[in-house]
This record gives structure tokens, sequence and C-alpha cells, in this order.
């Protein structure tokens, strides 16, 4: 019987700071919704940057949230250029994501900026990187300044437009609303809102 009333409780109280949850205060709703990629699922793309000190403390969170999230929400990781030095390892994300390697040198690549404390912006650098995955400098050249890549960056500029994002990492969910920890409210509320936002879009 304990356990039912605790369950309950908790139950109680998740609702309680659900209805909490509120446009302009905790989440923002963009001023004209973005089309997602696929209408049938709840779109979560998370705008970051490799050089980002909080994009990196938060990625523990968003992996494990990750394996929280059902079939029908579709998560997205973005890499976003806001300035010079971002565009660097904007491409190095495309690149591991056309090579197939984005798995293996994804927490890695994080880690050489933020625990080896290496900028990863010059391009010998990050051959030399990808190398250790496999990536031979041939096919890095390839994809480093592609097509692909350059419509990529391009894309993805559009969105932050339409997103109206200023910083990282932020959170855009089904196109419609804009969420980060600052305006959630720390870490962990950030993932309550998340999924707030998702159930609302569920209907």
């Amino acid at each position: 019987m304990k356990w039912l009333l605790a369950a309950l409780t908790a139950l109680s109280v998740s609702w309680v700071q659900a209805a909490d949850f509120k446009a302009g205060q905790h989440y923002f709703e963009l001023d004209y919704p973005v089309r997602t990629n696929d209408p049938n699922k709840v779109e979560v793309v998370e705008l970051f940057w490799y050089g980002c000190p909080h994009c990196f403390r938060v990625e523990p969170s968003v992996n494990a949230w990750k394996q929280s999230i059902a079939d029908d929400v579709d998560f997205q990781q973005i890499p976003a250029v806001l300035g010079r030095a971002w565009e660097p390892h904007a491409r190095a994300f495309w690149v591991a994501k056309a090579t197939g390697v984005f798995e293996q040198m994804h927490q890695p690549f994080f880690n050489a900026i933020h625990l080896d404390k290496k900028r990863m912006v010059r391009e010998g650098e990050l051959k030399d990187f990808f190398a250790n995955y496999g990536v031979s400098e041939k096919d890095f050249d390839l994809h480093y300044r592609g097509f692909a890549t350059e419509s990529r960056l391009k894309q993805t500029e559009s969105r932050i437009n339409a997103y109206g994002i200023t910083g990282v990492p932020a959170f855009i969910v089904n196109g419609k609303y804009r969420v980060s920890a600052s305006s959630a409210g720390g870490e962990q509320a950030l993932f309550e809102v998340i999924n707030f936002l998702i159930e609302k879009e569920r209907g």
C-alpha cells in the first residue's frame, strides 16, 4: 500500500510541475512554426556546438534522455554555426555523418576539445582525428567542403534564423517551441519541459 501511495504522490507532483510550465517563461512559442521532417512524429532538435562547455556538460543527460523516448519521437542533433570558430566543428559533424563514424567519434570529439584542450579547428588536425576512425584523407576532403555539407550548412543557417536561437544548447520541439536549461530552470527541468511539450504535441 505504501508503494502505491508513493507512486500516486509522485504522479501528482509530476502533474503539478507540468501544470506550472508556462509559455514565455519555461519555454517560448516560435512566431512561425517550422516544418518538421516527419509529420507523423514529434520532432525534437538540439542545436549545439562542440566547443560549447554547456553542451559538453549536458551531453550525458541528453544521452540518458534519448534512451527513454518513444518511437514516435524523432530526435536530431544539429551543429549550430553562430561564429566563425564554430564552422569547422559543424563541418566535422557532417563529415562524420557522411562517412558513418558519427556514433564512434561524437563523444571523443567533445572530449578532445574539453578534456584534452585541443581546439580542433585546423583541417590537418581534423584529418588526423578522423584517421583514427578509418576515414581517409581523400574521403575527408570529399565531404568537408562537398556539396552536401555546404547545403546542410545553409539549411542549418535558415533553421537557426527561423528558430530564433542566439545561444546553445537550445532545443526545438516539433518546430513550435524553443526551450533551454536557463528558461526551464535547470538541466533536470529542461527534460521535464521537453517531455511536457512532447505530450502537448501528442494531444
